[in-house]
């Protein structure tokens, strides 16, 4: 049955997304335009896993333009090594900044103040942002 064609209702089944999303993600080029059949998209079997990929993709922190990108060069043979590199370091960096605000809001509920905004520590970090100091060096208490 290599003739299979699949509704767009059953390639959103099948993954969980939704039609309009489907729709969307063809229209920015993410899925390949697929046949029509009495003017109804008809998918190959393989936009499912096609589906899937962008869907890990966009679960480890790409966005549609990255996973176009990722994809297109995957295909076309380009540099996908080099996107995956620039994705892990803004992941580093998010990372960094989400450690050292849940450090700052650890230490604020930490603090002895009943105004945090009374506290010597929260003075001194407020400063150093209002100097310029990056928060996550601002804050390495």
């Amino acid at each position: 049955m290599g003739d299979e064609r699949l509704t767009i209702g059953e390639v959103a089944d099948r993954t969980g997304v939704a039609t309009s999303a489907l729709r969307y993600w063809e229209e920015f080029g993410l899925l390949p335009a697929p046949a029509r059949v009495s003017g109804q998209r008809r998918y190959p079997p393989s936009a499912v896993e096609h589906v899937g990929l962008i869907l890990l993709l966009r679960e480890v922190g790409f966005t549609l333009r990255e996973v176009k990108e990722l994809v297109g060069a995957r295909t076309s043979g380009g540099d996908w090594r080099e996107l995956q590199r620039g994705k892990l370091a803004e992941l580093d960096r998010q990372i960094a900044r989400m450690q050292a605000a849940r450090t700052a809001i650890a230490h604020g509920l930490a603090c002895p103040h009943d105004n945090v905004f009374e506290c010597p520590n929260f003075a001194d970090v407020l400063a150093a942002r209002l100097a310029g100091t990056p928060f996550e060096e601002a804050h390495k208490h």
